[in-house]
């Protein structure tokens, strides 16, 4: 497999998991939500990532969502499963369910928290790889693994026969070029910026796209990279100004939140919206009242029409 083996592109979100107010995973909500992004023209989707609190999930939860998630796949639409887990044994699992509910690809971290080297990571990506045949995007992620891969390193994992895309959410934008142009080639790579530097690079042929958060704005995230496949420079970057309104207001330079949890935070934008988007699992907990009103402002100024937030 290489990259041309997938049609990946433009922006593709990790999307909250909806539970009940109990708890409970809520099969119903996530329908709801995934028909609203088809709808909006969003490029895909991602299952059960750290915005889908998949720290939180069961294996059989997980291989339920994934079956879910997998009946709104089409061609304009990948459907992504992530399989984020402490071993290869457990990530296999999750791939396998993947598979086996027929989704377009997995995505997965290194190990989080135990701070694996070079040699442990390219054998937890090769374990991964050799007991399925589900194309493989490799997702570096420093401030959830406490590794930050290298372009060399990324180079190594992309030369894995299922491995067709790379994730690159580190924080060191040097970094992230030297791996675009060391690989783009021979794999699909995401984590361009929504500003005027992403769609100058997008435009001169760089990168797939953004793999991000939720999926808030709808058609305007799409928007964006609809807007460069066009060369409309003026409208991408307009639209990638919107986009950098709500992280600006919520999130830090290095993915971190400005308060609350981000969970809790991109559940609270959809749920104002009018999306089923659920609530929080514990240990996560949900926003304050003056949290909400937070995020609310921030949909108010983007001109985003809310509602009263219910249990429903």
């Amino acid at each position: 497999m290489n990259r041309n083996s997938v049609n990946w592109r433009g922006y593709i979100p990790a999307i909250t998991t909806p539970f009940t107010r109990e708890g409970a995973l809520d099969i119903d909500a996530l329908h709801t939500q995934m028909s609203w992004l088809v709808d909006e023209g969003i490029h895909g989707a991602i299952l059960a990532g750290t915005s889908g609190e998949w720290f939180s999930m069961t294996a059989p939860e997980r291989a339920r969502l994934f079956m879910a998630g997998a009946e709104h796949r089409g061609g304009a639409f990948p459907v992504l499963g992530a399989c984020n887990a402490f071993t290869p044994r457990e990530a296999i699992v999750h791939a396998r369910a993947a598979e086996a509910a027929g989704l377009d690809g997995i995505l997965l971290t290194p190990p989080p928290y135990i701070v694996p080297n070079r040699n442990e990571i390219v054998a937890f990506y090769q374990a991964v790889n050799d007991a399925t045949d589900i194309p493989l995007t490799v997702y570096n992620w420093p401030r959830g693994c406490v590794v930050d891969m290298d372009a060399d390193l990324l180079g190594e994992l992309a030369q894995i026969e299922n491995v067709v895309a790379i994730k690159n959410s580190t924080g060191d934008f040097a970094s992230f070029l030297a791996g675009m142009y060391a690989l783009e080639k021979d794999v699909r790579y995401f984590g361009l910026p929504t500003n005027a530097m992403g769609a100058d690079l997008a435009m001169l042929g760089h990168g797939d796209g953004l793999m991000g958060t939720g999926g808030i704005l709808g058609r305007d995230q799409a928007g964006f990279w609809n807007a460069v496949d066009d060369g409309d420079r003026e409208t991408a970057i307009e639209l990638g100004k919107r986009d950098r309104v709500y992280m600006d207001a919520w999130f830090r330079s290095d993915y971190g939140v400005q308060f609350g949890n981000q969970q809790a935070i991109i559940k609270t934008a959809l749920r104002l919206r009018g999306i089923p988007a659920g609530f929080v699992r514990a240990p996560l907990l949900e926003l304050t009242p003056e949290e909400i009103a937070r995020v609310e402002a921030t949909l108010l100024e983007l001109g985003i029409e809310t509602g009263s937030l219910t249990d429903d």
